[in-house]
């Protein structure tokens, strides 16, 4: 019995030594998560995620969370009598539709910055209005007004910065103004990947409900571990990038171009699926990388 704890005390050891490469490497660089899926809704699962940005935080990384909320907002958009509809894949947002997602985006927002803080991490919880952080256009889908719907124009660093270099973890719902200074609901994927740019993060991570990209959906042997810009453009061009993965594997390609060293999609199912993408050899998801990689983090 002595021998089987000291081998299991032996491999936890192992596994801080096998991530010290990576600590040492992003230390005070910074990174964005994007949060959502199943990880948003499940108990267990967001529990899991915020330990893992605390964990991320304190070995020095600095970490950045955009979050979306569709799922809850389609759950209240019904309780109070309004039908979601969708165009393209986009929620049609109009003024009622709009003070629903506002109201259940700011609440998950808290709720996310309250489960920071007992982690012992201290988290402050704004909204893309806040600073004027994320300034938007109306955006059309092909052409079709859908409302308040935003597309980003601008990111103001200013506010995160002050956040970050004061040792807060900033928690972002992507809502949006315009120079009006009326609110738009964004896409939190579009909100993510032009925060990680604006604010030249080191790395990007979409946790979703996917275990990356398949060169084939059908055969789970097909798991593409690394792709590069080109790579991922030949996939895309291929038509193999269907549904949901197409303009999410389209923003990973966005953001290596605009500076971003690596994007990461992430099975967000997987307990501390962060950790073991960003400490561990091997990895877990599928990383976008750029030309200035070479595949390794080491």
């Amino acid at each position: 019995m002595q021998t089987m704890e000291m081998d299991m005390w032996v491999e936890k050891a192992n596994v801080l030594i096998e991530a010290l490469p990576y600590i040492k490497k992003f230390r005070g660089k910074i990174i964005v998560v994007k949060y959502g899926g199943s990880a948003m809704v499940d108990h267990d699962l967001k529990k899991s995620v915020v330990r893992d940005v605390a964990l991320l935080k304190l070995v020095g990384f600095r970490p950045i969370i955009v979050h979306g909320g569709g799922k809850e907002i389609t759950k209240w958009c019904k309780k109070v009598g309004i039908e979601s509809e969708f165009v393209n894949g986009l929620r049609v947002t109009d003024k009622a539709t709009m003070e629903v997602a506002e109201m259940v985006l700011n609440k998950v927002n808290k709720g996310l910055v309250s489960m920071m803080e007992k982690v012992g991490v201290h988290a402050v919880g704004i909204s893309g209005k806040d600073g004027s952080v994320l300034r938007v256009q109306k955006k059309y889908s092909k052409g079709q007004d859908i409302g308040f719907v935003g597309e980003i124009k601008e990111v103001n660093t200013q506010l995160l910065n002050t956040l970050l270099d004061n040792e807060l973890v900033p928690v972002i719902c992507p809502i949006g103004s315009d120079d009006g200074y009326y609110s738009y609901n964004i896409n939190a994927d579009d909100a993510a990947c032009a925060i990680a740019t604006a604010m030249g993060a080191a790395k990007l991570a979409f946790l979703t409900d996917i275990e990356g990209v398949y060169r084939d959906p059908m055969d789970k042997t097909s798991l593409i571990t690394r792709m590069n810009v080109p790579q991922a453009e030949e996939f895309i061009a291929s038509g193999m990038a269907g549904g949901g993965m197409l303009p999410k594997l389209q923003n990973c390609i966005d953001a290596i171009k605009a500076g971003v060293a690596r994007v990461h999609i992430l099975d967000g199912r997987i307990e501390h699926s962060l950790l073991l993408e960003f400490f561990t050899d091997h990895g877990i998801g599928t990383a976008i990388i750029g030309d200035q990689e070479d595949g390794k983090d080491e």
